[in-house]
């Protein structure tokens, strides 16, 4: 399975396991996917991460996210999109960081200054890739 996108793959498969209620999901890691994760983890989307070393017939290092849930079962993340593509990067200014749901959502924005919420990249006025898009 050749992976040109692993950032939607990694949104995708959190997308996934939330709608079938699984508990956690495990994704293959990358500094960026930490990055995410910790966010996602601010933000109040999941419960929890965690950093599996490599072994146990793995190469790299894999990521196991705890999903959070509402007190009726239904997923904190209701909605998770992939923003800047390979094919189709899409930087922004400072100014024009979009905002999700109003407000209620969060953009993930990846920064000159690391990658940061489009809140916090807003109030640190810096523009840069705007990754994904939560709410």
């Amino acid at each position: 399975m050749s992976m040109t996108d692993p950032v939607a793959d990694f949104l995708t498969r959190l997308r996934n396991a939330a709608n079938a209620q699984h508990h956690d999901v495990t994704i293959p890691s990358s500094k960026l996917k930490r990055e995410l994760a910790r966010i996602l983890k601010e933000q109040g989307y999941i419960e929890s991460f965690v950093i599996v070393p490599a072994g146990a017939g793995f190469p790299g290092e894999r990521i196991t996210i705890t999903l959070k849930y509402t007190n009726d079962r239904r997923p904190v993340i209701s909605g998770i999109q992939r923003v800047s593509r390979p094919g189709q990067r899409y930087y922004v200014p400072h100014t024009a960081i979009p905002k999700i749901q109003g407000g209620m959502g969060t953009a993930i924005i990846s920064t000159s200054q690391g990658v940061m919420t489009g809140h916090e990249a807003r109030a640190a006025g810096v523009g840069g890739e705007v990754v994904a898009k939560v709410w």
